[in-house]
């Protein structure tokens, strides 16, 4: 591959496989064949901006499509983009899956951001959204939402997180939105 290129593939003649007889737990029976998976990264020796990455890839699974519960193959594709800057380092993703479900349709589009600070050496900050559309009988929307910060001296490091997701598992009742804050203080002698 060119510099700053890089390429992934994988492939899985038969991802429900049986379980090997000899084995206690039991595998995936499921409906699912074959599948593959590929991935394309670019980075500065392609794009010419320094700090810049983006990639992309896509990945599909044939089902069985003469059980009723599917009619279609399991499809996902993702789509991202990374940019670092003097302090600042941004980032975006967008990825889509396609259940491949009959009776009950079932697709998903996720969106999520994310952007950090260095301040210096000891201090930074950061932010990150994620937001999951649910497409199925009912529409449902699950989000999540993250404020750090993080201090070190020394062998010293303080890092508080704060969270709040709603939603959770596609669900609306108020039981399902959860706000949370971590503290962690560490210590290296």
């Amino acid at each position: 591959m060119p510099d700053g290129m890089t390429a992934r593939i994988a492939y899985s003649p038969n991802v429900g496989g049986q379980k090997a007889n000899d084995k206690a737990a039991t595998g995936g029976q499921g409906p699912k064949g074959s599948g593959y998976d590929v991935t394309l990264e670019l980075g500065e020796g392609i794009l010419g901006t320094s700090g810049l990455t983006i990639g992309g890839g896509f990945s599909h699974t044939d089902q069985d499509q003469t059980s009723t519960t599917y009619n279609g193959d399991v499809d996902e594709q993702t789509f991202y983009a990374k940019y670092a800057v003097a302090g600042f380092t941004l980032g975006y993703q967008w990825s889509e899956e396609d259940m491949g479900t009959a009776s009950n349709e079932l697709s998903y589009e996720n969106t999520g951001y994310g952007i950090t600070f260095a301040v210096n050496d000891d201090l930074s900050i950061g932010y990150n959204s994620y937001e999951s559309d649910q497409d199925s009988t009912t529409d449902v929307t699950a989000s999540a939402d993250s404020f750090q910060i993080a201090y070190s001296m020394g062998g010293a490091s303080i890092r508080v997180a704060e969270a709040s997701s709603d939603n959770n598992k596609y669900q609306t009742a108020a039981m399902y939105d959860k706000d949370a804050t971590t503290i962690s203080v560490s210590l290296a002698f």
